[in-house]
């Protein structure tokens, strides 16, 4: 039986608000169906009201976001204590290494950025506050899903869609647990050349004062920069020690 507090178009609203992105900065209504898998017409109506309301604009025929939406993501980072107690912290630790450093969270498939600071670019695609990482290939990711019980996260790899994004990537079931289960174990994680070929990263958790999860934090660097080794030998206590600071200052929410 269907909830009756659940309001389907406000579901149908927000996630055509989450279709835009990167790569689709501006969308006709049937992009928009097909993206969100609603019909022509719900999304249409989704469209039109999200216009009226001011977080999107339209020609007539493609409609694009406008800053009205960035009120959304301000509530939360307004609202939230570890995005604004990390920012010191990883502008601490890009400055100490001139390297990006990243506290994200686990958000279905994905790892979703919620503070960044950055002291050169490494990936080419550029990362933000919102960007979203593969939870199965990214350093990231592989920790956040190495903090949830064992079956848990088997059957979350398991559904997920997984391919392979480079080369390097690790992609398949087998490796993609036996990662996790070594990031569980080791209690950090790496990926080398598996987002983007030329890029490592790494990765730990952060826990708060009472041993909850509140998310992972990463540094990466560019590969002609140092090898796996020298990379982890070099950042991985200092990486470390930012998310002890960061997990001492945080209270369960």
């Amino acid at each position: 039986m269907a909830d009756r507090n659940f309001v389907a178009s406000l579901d149908k609203g927000l996630q055509v608000l989450g279709c835009f992105g990167r790569q689709h900065t501006r969308l006709t209504v049937s992009e928009a169906a097909r993206l969100t898998g609603v019909t022509p017409a719900s999304a249409r109506r989704s469209l039109l009201t999200l216009q009226t309301l001011g977080y999107l604009d339209s020609d007539g025929k493609h409609f694009w976001m406008l800053p009205r939406a960035l009120l959304i993501a301000h509530s939360y980072l307004a609202s939230r204590a570890a995005p604004a107690l990390a920012q010191p912290l990883l502008d601490a630790l890009s400055e100490r290494t001139r390297e990006s450093a990243s506290l994200g969270k686990l958000l279905d498939d994905d790892a979703i950025i919620i503070a960044r600071s950055t002291a050169r670019r490494s990936l080419s695609i550029g990362l933000g506050i919102g960007s979203r990482l593969p939870a199965y290939c990214s350093a990231i990711g592989r920790v956040l899903l190495a903090s949830l019980p064992p079956a848990e996260a088997e059957r979350r790899v398991r559904a997920m869609p997984r391919q392979p994004l480079t080369a390097r990537s690790v992609y398949e079931l087998r490796p993609v647990l036996a990662r996790v289960a070594r990031c569980r174990e080791q209690g950090f994680a790496g990926s080398d050349g598996e987002l983007e070929l030329g890029v490592r990263s790494m990765a730990v958790p952060v826990h708060d004062r009472s041993g909850g999860l509140v998310g992972a934090m990463s540094i990466a660097v560019r590969a002609e920069r140092m090898d796996f080794a020298e990379f982890q030998e070099a950042f991985l206590p200092a990486l470390r020690k930012a998310a002890s600071s960061l997990g001492a200052r945080l209270y369960p929410e």
